[in-house]
């Protein structure tokens, strides 16, 4: 039998089980940064964001003991956040944008190299947007939340072997997109 994992928040989420309204809102400003960008990356739109990140709490409070503390808590929310998530961009068909991307860069060059970074990070991301969505959502989920191709397929209810198939295709394809506006940018300032 797995052990359960010991959450440096259980006092709280045992409160939160007991409904002590304190302790919801605790846990609520403990983790709403990290679940409004892991939100705001799949749905690309802050209000709707917003209202994603007060029904997926609602339902987390509403349904606590289903958790049942064999991973973090944070996990178990993410994973409530992330399917609310897609929920919405399927019923709203939108796009998928990634608001950051995060790149690791020596602090050389100075302002130019600033300069330089921040055009890059926009190149990026306009590529991302180009992107299929499920080529961005699979990119998404396996860059920028960390979650392994068996947690992926889970979600989105597609096989490991498909959701491998689609970030291999999603890298190919945002490389592509990045080397032709590349060369499209070389005949613009030339």
């Amino acid at each position: 039998m797995e052990e359960k994992y010991t959450n440096i928040h259980q006092e709280l989420i045992e409160a939160c089980r007991r409904g002590e309204r304190n302790a919801q809102f605790k846990i609520y400003k403990l983790y709403y940064k990290a679940m409004y960008n892991s939100c705001i990356r799949i749905v690309n739109d802050t209000a709707e964001a917003e209202d994603i990140m007060q029904e997926s709490f609602l339902a987390a409070f509403a349904r606590l003991d289903s958790y049942t503390g064999e991973g973090s808590f944070g996990k178990w929310l993410k994973r409530i956040v992330i399917n609310n998530s897609l929920d919405a961009l399927k019923k709203n068909n939108e796009t998928l944008s990634i608001e950051e991307v995060q790149l690791d860069f020596a602090e050389t060059g100075g302002e130019d190299r600033e300069e330089e970074i921040q055009y890059r990070i926009k190149e990026i991301k306009t590529a991302i947007n180009d992107l299929p969505d499920d080529y961005r959502v699979v990119l998404s989920l396996f860059l920028l939340e960390g979650y392994d191709h068996e947690e992926i397929s889970d979600i989105l209810k597609i096989s490991n072997n498909l959701s491998r198939t689609r970030y291999s295709r999603a890298r190919q394809k945002l490389l592509t997109i990045l080397k032709e506006n590349k060369i499209k940018n070389a005949f613009v300032y030339n």
